[in-house]
């Protein structure tokens, strides 16, 4: 007997009065949300440390071949945040759509899928300013 073996099948059983489907839905969203949003602000600190490197590359007047390739790396960083920032902000609709669902849905009003969707989608929607 491990002990994974009780939480596991807690978690496959909602509470009662909440349709599982949706409850799945709202987990779904929540997890997508939140994997994109860390990777947006992975990106963005990538592009920072990029940017820093380049400039240090710059000032101590390395290889200019040397900075043409840093500048590609920090250029192809760069292109990399509208299209995640347009990734998130689908997840936040997604999301947004599912918790507005789920708070019609009798007995989802208080479970804590709900809570912790409502949580990230305010972090989510205070990222994207």
């Amino acid at each position: 007997h491990t002990p994974s073996c009780g939480s596991t099948m807690a978690e496959a059983m909602p509470p009662s009065g909440v349709d599982p489907t949706l409850l799945r839905q709202l987990k779904i969203k929540t997890g997508s949300c939140k994997r994109v949003s860390k990777e947006l602000v992975s990106y963005e600190k990538e592009l920072e440390r990029e940017q820093a490197k380049t400039d240090s590359m710059k000032e101590e007047q390395a290889d200019p071949s040397d900075i043409k390739q840093q500048e590609a790396v920090l250029a192809e960083t760069k292109m990399m945040i509208p299209d995640c920032r347009r990734r998130l902000e689908g997840a936040v609709d997604g999301l947004t759509s599912v918790v507005e669902e789920c708070e019609d849905s009798e007995g989802m009003g208080s479970t804590e899928e709900l809570v912790e969707a409502k949580q990230v989608l305010a972090d989510a929607e205070a990222q994207l300013g």
